[in-house]
């Protein structure tokens, strides 16, 4: 009983400053969840009233209500997570390390003096490099990498993006769920393997100011289209 009791006010709280985090950017959010909530209550209890059954109709409400109610709070928190990430130095690396278990993340493998970079994700679908940064500088910088990890892992796939928002850039929204969906190509101690052959690459040259703050817990980000 003790450890419920603990744990309880943690969650509660990490609700609460999501929903703060959510709110600073977008402060209608309370307003909409609410209205969510309402309207769907409204619309099974009196379906329930025409049907006969306005108790069991009032039930069935109230637990879909709740469920519309936390659906769209997490999408509106979620777009909000990545508002605020959106253009922040070391954002795809705030991202990749949320990718999930499976992948290792080694942020900054490469940087230039503009403090564009690269960072590396190793998975069952092999080794992904994304840059991140002027695009026209980046470009280089992650061709580069991609050279070096390559005669490294030369039987391995190599994935490469660069995020952002222009055509033929991957949005930091989608880095999630486009890694997610690469086919996978190598078991667990063939990823092991490669991890410890890129070792010979070196430390990252730098470690970034990854931005910090609440993301929703379980965000799943992202759900791309």
């Amino acid at each position: 009983m003790a450890r419920k009791t603990s744990e309880n006010p943690g969650r509660l709280a990490q609700i609460a400053q999501t929903y703060k985090m959510t709110r600073q950017a977008d402060p209608k959010v309370g307003l909409i969840v609410a209205a969510v909530g309402i309207v769907t209550f409204g619309v099974i209890l009196a379906l329930g009233f025409l049907i006969g059954h306005p108790i069991w109709a009032g039930i069935l409400g109230f637990l879909l209500a709740f469920l519309a109610m936390a659906v769209i709070f997490g999408r509106r928190a979620e777009k909000a997570a990545f508002g605020q990430l959106e253009g922040k130095p070391g954002a795809a690396a705030a991202v990749l390390q949320n990718v999930g278990r499976g992948w290792t993340v080694t942020p900054a493998v490469a940087m230039n003096k503009s403090q564009d970079v690269v960072h590396r994700a190793v998975g069952k679908a092999g080794v992904v490099l994304i840059g991140e940064g002027n695009p026209n500088r980046v470009k280089g910088l992650l061709a580069n990498e991609k050279k070096k990890v390559s005669r490294i892992v030369y039987d391995v796939p190599v994935h490469d993006y660069i995020v952002g928002t222009a055509e033929g850039e991957l949005s930091l929204k989608k880095l999630r769920t486009t890694l997610l969906r690469l086919p996978r190509t190598l078991t667990g101690p063939q990823t092991t393997q490669v991890n410890d052959r890129l070792r010979a690459l070196g430390d990252p040259m730098s470690k970034l100011p990854i931005p910090k703050g609440p993301l929703p817990k379980g965000m799943r980000m992202p759900k791309g289209r």
